[in-house]
């Protein structure tokens, strides 16, 4: 059974950073991609870095290019987003997700199908 659960989500002013992270059981950790997703309140639930396995290849969104980073530990399972000079407009839910599905070509996390999601953590920014 997939499992995945953050952690590390907070409160923190403008300009600070937070680190989350994502610990994956339940299946072969390396052969899924995977990714971060983000809803704020009223908003629909957008794609923020995804990562496909093996190749390691990116989606980033616009939005937090520069700012955001994703990284893995596979001999923890754990999958990581590095979030620098936090802006008020990333106060949202956060959430790791994960699938089986592989994707080549041209993608966006939002082409992700067939996802395990996890419970999400907060993330609050304040100006």
């Amino acid at each position: 059974q997939v499992q995945l659960v953050e952690s590390g989500g907070g409160s923190v002013q403008a300009g600070g950073s937070l680190r989350l992270s994502c610990a994956a059981s339940g299946y072969t950790y390396s052969t899924y991609s995977m990714g971060w997703f983000r809803q704020a309140p009223g908003k629909g639930r957008e794609g923020v870095i995804c990562i496909t396995p093996l190749d390691h290849r990116l989606y980033i969104a616009d939005s937090v290019k520069g700012r955001f980073t994703i990284s893995q530990d596979n001999t923890k399972n754990t999958l990581y987003l590095q979030m620098n000079n936090l802006k008020p407009e990333d106060t949202a839910m956060y959430y790791c997700a994960a699938t089986r599905r592989r994707y080549g070509g041209a993608w966006s996390c939002n082409d992700f199908t067939d996802l395990y999601w996890g419970q999400g953590t907060q993330v609050t920014v304040s100006s």
